[in-house]
């Protein structure tokens, strides 16, 4: 797939040098998220991609993929970029998201690019772009903005 590399940060300050496996647990220890059967393709400081091979219980009435899918996968995309940046002990949460649907998305599969805009030590901004991959073809379907709240994992009792 070719998609253009936007103009982004390239240094990100690592917080946590073993962030791989918190990306790894953020990523897929949400049951919704594994239901839905996203995978992870790759993973570094401030960025991830992701992809979802499209089934009939990602689609609308009218067989186009669901704007709730798309949001989910943004939404989980842009979190897991954020999740990069973070110190020990420390979890994101959605704060806000708005996505734009630029055109109806049928195809084979999705692929989503999300990468953090701007780092904060209790605010991350993240955006993330959802190409509809139909054979060769690759055509961008939406793209979100998402704020990002970073806070303190709860203590397990």
């Amino acid at each position: 797939m070719a998609v253009e590399q936007n103009s982004l940060p390239t240094e990100y300050r690592i917080r946590n040098p073993g962030f791989a496996a918190e990306v790894e647990r953020v990523f897929y220890q949400a049951p919704f998220v594994r239901d839905l059967g996203f995978k992870l393709i790759s993973f570094e400081a401030g960025r991830c991609e992701t992809e979802l091979l499209l089934q009939e219980k990602h689609l609308q009435q009218d067989g186009y993929v669901h704007a709730g899918v798309q949001a989910t996968l943004a939404d989980h995309s842009a979190g897991t970029a954020g999740a990069t940046l973070l110190a020990p002990g420390q979890i994101v949460l959605t704060a806000e998201f708005k996505i734009n649907l630029l055109r109806a998305a049928k195809g084979e599969s999705l692929r989503c690019r999300a990468w953090v805009l701007k780092p904060g030590r209790s605010l991350i901004i993240a955006e993330s772009e959802i190409y509809c991959l139909n054979k060769e073809r690759a055509e961008l379907v939406s793209k979100a903005t998402v704020t990002l709240a970073v806070v303190e994992a709860a203590k397990k009792t």
